[in-house]
């Protein structure tokens, strides 16, 4: 009973018994070893797509959550404190981890939030796991897991019924900027906004990250961000061109 709200006890600790999920020794070799194995999984999923965050980054959050948890529970158990301290730190622990785990791109592109937010989930699972809640730690893992695998496909098709992208953009010199806005614009095409990309300023490139909206009702129907771009490739000044 918490704050008069009844808590029902775990459907998966119920089903492997009591010593599942009480604080014991094969309790606690469960639970490690469950957390490990989800974040192992997870932790593929990243490597797998080259990310620098992998299996052992994932499986060592998802531990140090679970380490935590068990610990909090062991403290509470023995001195009758409600205080879950290293859990609570575990969790900023986490989100300290995720930030620093994004990080930009040459091309002027945000990376790693996706894996961040993995990092920071997988953490929590792994505390879910250490407290012995079983159900919240399996149903979290599968929708994560199929977040990771599956939405990418989604996002994609998403992203390319859009009307709006953005483009890295790489001319032969920057008096070409001029002509291509022209074409652009005879394209049906509206620049939302252009930047030159910090990271070549002083390098002789001229290298611009470019927001376009298609605002043509024929390129609408038509045309996708993949033949718009290939087209705009075919300019003589353009050196490189490819969608962020």
């Amino acid at each position: 009973m918490m704050n008069g709200m009844h808590i029902a006890p775990d459907p998966l600790a119920g089903l492997l018994g009591e010593w599942a999920a009480g604080l014991n020794l094969w309790a606690v070799v469960l639970r490690v070893c469950l957390s490990l194995l989800l974040s192992a999984v997870i932790g593929w999923e990243r490597s797998n797509k080259r990310h620098s965050a992998g299996l052992r980054t994932f499986m060592l959050v998802s531990l140090t959550g679970t380490i935590a948890a068990l610990l909090d529970c062991y403290a509470i158990a023995r001195t009758g404190s409600g205080h879950m301290l290293l859990s609570t730190a575990a969790v900023i622990g986490g989100a300290i981890i995720s930030i620093h785990s994004v990080i930009y791109s040459s091309r002027n592109q945000i990376r790693g939030l996706t894996t961040a937010v993995g990092l920071w989930a997988d953490g929590l699972i792994g505390m879910a796991l250490g407290l012995g809640i079983y159900t919240v730690a399996l149903i979290s893992f599968l929708a994560l897991l199929c977040a990771l695998l599956w939405f990418p496909t989604l996002e994609t098709a998403l992203k390319n019924r859009s009307n709006h992208f953005e483009v890295h953009l790489e001319l032969t010199n920057s008096v070409s900027l001029q002509d291509f806005v022209s074409v652009i614009r005879s394209l049906g095409l509206t620049i939302n906004e252009i930047e030159q990309n910090p990271a070549y300023v002083g390098s002789g490139l001229s290298v611009y990250s470019v927001a376009i909206t298609v605002s043509s009702a024929m390129l609408k129907k038509y045309k996708s961000h993949a033949e718009i771009i290939q087209a705009l490739a075919t300019l003589e000044y353009v050196r490189h061109i490819e969608e962020i």
